[in-house]
């Protein structure tokens, strides 16, 4: 009885050498995107530190605090100027344009995923889209044509009936160039991008979460309630950061529509307020050296803001990642 002996079978040359190619492209990407990721990390080190840079001529002649002065007159002797009114002015302004703006976004994006027939639903997402499009010297000037004259029913509205509240109350029957016109325009801005942002994560629901809700009796708000939201909270928490960011950062319709003044003030349907952007656009081609010094100081808070605001909502997504389906 003859025994064969059966060798290992020898790998053959074409599949070494596309197995090797495989390994070679995988190391090159690799290397590709590792360098992405270092090179964008410099930038940020590299801003950071111009703006420092910049920033400290301005900080070692300012003789007011930085931090709790609303004045601005960084070019006189001795300089005086501080952050405290831009502050306001843009955490204000951004809070309030969330505040209008994500429920919207939100709501239209659960429309068009969920409820809208597939023809009127791609015309919503064309058209919410196209706001994006629209530049920002557009919604400034719509706003400060359009929007103010219009605003003044309201203003008046929340000062006769909420007036008891600080915020909405109208002490100078004045209802022109205020936070609350500011904040509208800016929720306008922002709407494209939390309902686009959250539209895409609403379509990515998989269906069996939908089919399995529906089938066990939920109704289409308990199945958006059970299925939809748990899945799409970090792209909603993700959509309403990047809106935040936008809203923060905006110039050139802030600056058309504020009075720019250096005031703080919690009745915000009330001329006044100022925010970062706004003021370093405003400023800047007639300031002196100082001056100009003293804006980029501004501009380190704003980048400094932005950050922060971008690191809460990587840990917020991260201690929601359970949600998200991807396990």
């Amino acid at each position: 009885m003859s025994t064969q002996i059966e060798h290992p079978a020898t790998p053959s040359p074409t599949v070494g050498i596309e197995g090797s190619a495989v390994r070679r492209g995988d190391r090159v990407f690799q290397g590709l995107s590792r360098t992405a990721g270092i090179f964008i990390l410099v930038t940020m080190a590299a801003i950071a530190a111009f703006l420092i840079w910049k920033a400290i001529p301005s900080l070692q002649a300012n003789t007011a605090n930085f931090f709790t002065t609303s004045e601005w007159f960084p070019d006189q002797k001795p300089s005086v100027f501080g952050i405290a009114a831009l502050t306001f002015g843009t955490l204000m302004t951004a809070l309030i344009a969330m505040i209008l703006a994500v429920p919207v976004g939100i709501g239209i994006a659960l429309f068009i995923a969920h409820y809208a027939p597939p023809r009127l639903a791609s015309v919503l997402g064309f058209v919410t889209d196209l706001l994006a499009a629209v530049p920002s010297i557009i919604f400034g000037m719509w706003g400060l044509q359009f929007l103010t004259p219009q605003m003044e029913g309201l203003g008046k509205w929340l000062n006769d009936y909420l007036g008891f509240i600080p915020l909405f109350r109208n002490d100078s029957g004045q209802y022109s160039k205020s936070i609350l016109i500011a904040s509208v325009v800016l929720a306008i801005m922002v709407l494209p991008t939390v309902s686009a942002i959250s539209r895409e994560v609403f379509v990515q629901v998989p269906r069996a979460h939908i089919e399995a809700a529906l089938a066990l009796g939920a109704t289409r708000w308990e199945m958006v309630r059970l299925s939809v939201f748990p899945f799409a909270r970090p792209g909603m928490i993700s959509a309403s950061m990047l809106g935040l960011g936008r809203a923060l950062g905006e110039t050139i319709a802030v600056a058309l529509i504020l009075s720019a003044s250096y005031t703080i003030n919690w009745q915000i349907s009330e001329p006044g307020g100022n925010t970062f952007a706004a003021n370093i656009a405003l400023r800047w081609n007639e300031a002196g050296d100082v001056g100009l010094s003293a804006l980029v100081a501004s501009g380190l808070v704003l980048f400094v803001i932005t950050l922060v605001v971008n690191m809460a909502a990587r840990l917020i997504i991260a201690r929601r990642s359970e949600f998200s389906g991807a396990n």
